[in-house]
Parts: structure tokens; sequence; C-alpha cells
């Protein structure tokens, strides 16, 4: 399983200082920070730069190429329930 990163979706990683995720979420496969959605042990590690893109298990199985379009926006991760956190 070989899963490629656009150089885009590196460089907002980079700059953004932190580590990102790609989980299963309404539309489809999203990145999101992990603040927004934690890894987990199952998932894929991908370096980038400093920082670590983490694969779900099950999006690893259907996703070939992390692509920006991606990128879920704060209104997208707003209205979906994949996001609520319940303490």
């Amino acid at each position: 399983m070989v899963i490629t990163v656009d150089d885009d979706v590196r460089d907002l990683i980079i700059s953004s200082g932190q580590d990102y995720r790609v989980c299963t979420a309404c539309m489809g496969p999203a990145l999101v920070p992990v603040s927004v959605k934690h890894p987990k042990e199952s998932d894929i590690r991908i370096p980038v730069g400093d920082h670590t893109l983490y694969v779900s298990r099950v999006q690893s199985m259907y996703v070939s190429r992390v692509t920006i379009d991606m990128v879920y926006e704060d209104e997208d991760i707003d209205s979906c329930p994949a996001f609520y956190v319940y303490h």
C-alpha cells in the first residue's frame, strides 16, 4: 500500500506547524488537524517534515493519494457529527 501526499498538502502541514489526519467524515475522506480528530494506534503514519500525517486504517484501504481538496473547512467541521466531541 503506497499513499502519496501532494506537495500542497505537505506545504500546508509544514506551514501549520501541526500534525494532520485523514479520517472518515460526512462528505468522504477528511484532512483535519489532529486537534480536531486525534490519531489512533492503528493509523498509518507518514512523515512530513518534522510533522506526521496520520491516515486512518479505514481510509488507507481506499485512499492512494492525499490531496488538498480533502481539507475540511471550519464550517464543514462544525456541521459534521463525525467531529463532535463528547465530554
